[in-house]
């Protein structure tokens, strides 16, 4: 490759620093990314939800069929697992050790925005939680028991007490 300057220094440098960036891989082709496959407690698959990384947080993106319509209590678990009626996936991801609900100064870092499931009984959302991380940290939802995706029966009040009822679909999440 041959650069050929007409202009002052100050120019010629700053077309060769346009041209290394242009030239360099981009971060957003390395993003790290994850699934949880959502299954009912009956074992049906509903569908998926796929987190992202991203430097503001994670995006979580909710594509499923099959439950109930209204509102229902969204959050990540604190283990791995779905078994045993989905009790396996513990209480709410709080590596901070917070109290849950919006109406806390710091809630929970698994607390998230309910999701709104329509008439036929699907939901396509986004929701981003600046409180995880998909990298290695203290946020990482692969800590050593890993995590997963709940989906509770009723909405979550946003109050200490969450309120959201059983537990009907739950995801592992996995890297990808």
């Amino acid at each position: 490759m041959k650069f050929t300057f007409t202009r002052s220094p100050r120019t010629a440098t700053g077309l060769v620093c346009a041209a290394l960036i242009a030239l360099a891989p981009s971060a957003a082709t390395a993003a790290e990314t994850a699934e949880a496959t959502m299954m009912s407690s009956d074992g049906e698959e509903l569908g998926s939800v796929t987190l992202t990384q991203h430097a503001a947080g994670v995006l979580l993106e909710t594509d499923l069929q099959g439950l109930e319509p209204g509102s229902h209590g969204f959050h990540i678990h604190e283990k791995g697992s779905c078994e045993d009626g989905f009790k396996a996936a513990g209480g709410h991801f709080n590596p901070g050790g917070h109290k849950h609900g919006f109406v806390t100064k710091d809630q929970h870092a698994g607390d998230m925005t309910n999701l709104i499931v329509t008439e036929e009984g699907t939901v396509k959302d986004e929701t981003l939680n600046s409180k995880i991380s998909l990298k290695d940290g203290p946020t990482s939802v692969f800590d050593a028991d890993g995590s997963a995706v709940m989906i509770h029966e009723k909405a979550d009040t946003y109050m200490e007490d969450a309120g959201a009822g059983g537990r009907v679909a739950c995801g592992v999440i996995k890297k990808q």
